[in-house]
């Protein structure tokens, strides 16, 4: 087996890694669910490469990401369902669909035009699965409502900028961003509660509410959520390494430190990071 270019030689290198008699014993075992959390990690690690600006990386993490759709594939096509092909089929059809203006003969000519024809032809398309889905004898469906359309497999806050965005549609949303804030001061009220009470499950749901209204915000002020906690997670990683370097240019470690010393360095390391930007500006 040589490497290529050609997509059917990935799509064979996962019939062989599948084989039930020579293929890989890992591989072999793997089912639907079992490879559900590695096709999410995947996707992420596309982004961060994509974050990071690092083209070999994002080269590298698209291969892994395309490595479990044609993984899904394959076990879909053993259990008669369908095939890779018909995953490519399935997009092909629906770009070419939604695209009319392009493909086809259309009077959509600007963005809005097309954003109003893309909409309809998606709801075109959500009569028909319905139609497919009635035929298998399959009858809950969380895609359906006005909500449907917002993916319960995003990751939580994505899931909630998506369903805040959703429902602004049809004016369920706060017209500022001020009465946000009062409600996010509400919720934390209602979390002190909570915690005061020692009650877990309502410190959850408050906790949960809290990150909703964080979520909204957030929405209202252009600042995509997800993004914004991940430029924190990299400054929080800098500054952590920031502490770990310097104690251990001091000789000592992270665990004999105390927390004041800690706190102490992490502070300093905030002060490099304001000059730094006073520099630039």
């Amino acid at each position: 087996m040589e490497p290529s270019k050609d997509i059917s030689r990935l799509i064979e290198i996962m019939a062989a890694l599948r084989h039930p008699e020579t293929g890989c014993p890992w591989d072999i075992e793997q089912n639907f669910q079992t490879i559900k959390s590695y096709t999410i990690e995947e996707a992420y690690e596309v982004s961060d490469a994509i974050e990071r600006g690092d083209m070999d990386d994002l080269c590298d993490e698209l291969g892994d990401l395309l490595l479990q759709v044609v993984f899904h594939a394959r076990m879909a096509e053993e259990a008669g369902e369908f095939s890779f092909g018909d995953v490519v089929n399935a997009i092909t059809t629906k770009m070419i669909r939604r695209h009319p203006h392009v493909f086809a003969r259309s009077e959509a000519d600007t963005p809005d035009a097309v954003k109003i024809q893309w909409d309809e032809i998606k709801q075109a398309e959500k009569r028909e699965r319905a139609e497919r889905r009635a035929r298998r004898g399959i009858t809950e469906d969380f895609k359906g409502g006005f909500l449907g359309s917002v993916q319960r497999s995003f990751p939580a806050l994505t899931e909630a900028l998506k369903l805040q965005e959703r429902a602004a549609k049809v004016g369920f949303d706060w017209s500022a961003p001020e009465p946000i804030l009062d409600k996010i001061e509400e919720e934390i009220g209602e979390l002190r509660v909570a915690l005061r009470d020692g009650d877990r499950a309502k410190v959850s749901d408050e906790l949960g509410d809290l990150i909703f209204a964080v979520v909204n915000i957030g929405r209202h002020v252009k600042t995509d959520p997800e993004q914004a906690l991940r430029g924190t997670n990299m400054k929080f990683r800098r500054r952590f390494n920031h502490i770990e370097n310097v104690l251990e240019a001091e000789g000592e470690t992270l665990e004999a430190a105390s927390l004041e010393r800690m706190e102490e360095i992490w502070q300093s390391a905030k002060a490099i990071e304001r000059a730094l930007v006073a520099e630039v500006e």
